[in-house]
């Protein structure tokens, strides 16, 4: 995808029909809005804020125009320019000025974290609303008795998933801006950025504080919790799985253990727990570096 790299940073322009015409195309094909996303990232990181959002800005102008001409909807510009292009532009000013991937994915577990709690303060009755949602997906023929109990559990746990895919979205988008740059102007930086991911044991043992809270609250107090635990969830996943990787890649077999490591992960999403459970007690393992020792 290096072409498409070096297709965006030729001009503001080549940027805009890019972002704006694959958020176009992501209405049809949804993955496609992480490379849209990615465009906004790269010219931020590359360029600065202000260019950055310049690109957004006549991105989200073009994004409307085309929905209008083409399928007589300008709104899902505005979604895109409030719940991706926005927030990718604000983590990646943050990796751009504070040089640590890391902290731009705890900035944007935090952004969801907020987007949780926002939600919980302003919705009337979350999990009643979420119940509503997903008995309404459920198909005409289908027995309703069946799953009601499934959905009644998974409502008390919908705000966290909705937000948690978000920020996934959020960050595989501001990883591949990341990784056009490093293609471009850095080799391989990107990967030995990934490799380095790692938290502080003081988020280490607040993140274990909101597990324990969730276990021990009552009511909604303990649904919001598990709703943020969910998020951790995705910090973690990450900071486990880069450890993991840097682990492999230790080994004499790694070349193939890394690629079957995340094709794992795709396939069996429940791989993920203990990769999660790495990120999360790797503060005082130090796995990287005692594997290094051996």
């Amino acid at each position: 995808m290096g072409f498409l790299a070096s297709y965006i940073m030729r001009g503001r322009v080549q940027a805009m029909i890019v972002a704006s015409t694959l958020a176009l195309l992501s209405l049809i094909v949804p993955p496609v809005s992480v490379v849209s996303s990615a465009t906004v990232a790269l010219v931020t990181l590359r360029l600065g804020a202000l260019d950055g959002l310049s690109v957004l800005g006549c991105s989200s102008i073009a994004a409307g125009l085309l929905g209008f001409f083409l399928i007589g909807n300008y709104q899902f510009a505005l979604m895109y320019v409030m719940v991706l292009w926005i927030p990718v532009w604000l983590i990646s000013i943050v990796l751009r000025e504070g040089r640590h991937l890391s902290l731009a994915i705890e900035i944007a577990i935090l952004l969801g974290v907020l987007g949780v709690i926002g939600f919980y303060l302003y919705a009337d009755g979350p999990t009643d609303l979420w119940k509503q949602i997903l008995t309404q997906m459920v198909p005409a023929n289908a027995p309703v008795e069946n799953i009601q109990h499934t959905i009644d559990l998974l409502a008390h746990f919908m705000t966290g998933v909705v937000a948690a895919g978000s920020v996934f979205g959020l960050l595989f988008g501001l990883f591949l801006g990341r990784y056009w740059q490093a293609l471009l102007y850095y080799p391989g930086g990107f990967k030995a950025e990934f490799l380095s991911l790692k938290t502080q044991p003081r988020l280490a043992l607040a993140s274990m504080a909101i597990i324990a809270f969730a276990w021990a609250a009552p009511g909604m107090l303990s649904e919001i919790a598990w709703n943020v635990t969910i998020l951790l969830f995705v910090l973690y996943t990450f900071i486990g799985s880069s450890i993991l990787h840097a682990v492999f890649t230790n080994m004499k077999l790694g070349r193939y253990m890394i690629p079957m490591f995340y094709v794992t992960l795709l396939i069996i999403p429940h791989a993920m727990l203990p990769v999660a459970l790495v990120g999360l007690i790797d503060p005082w393992l130090n796995l990287r570096n005692k594997i290094k020792l051996h």
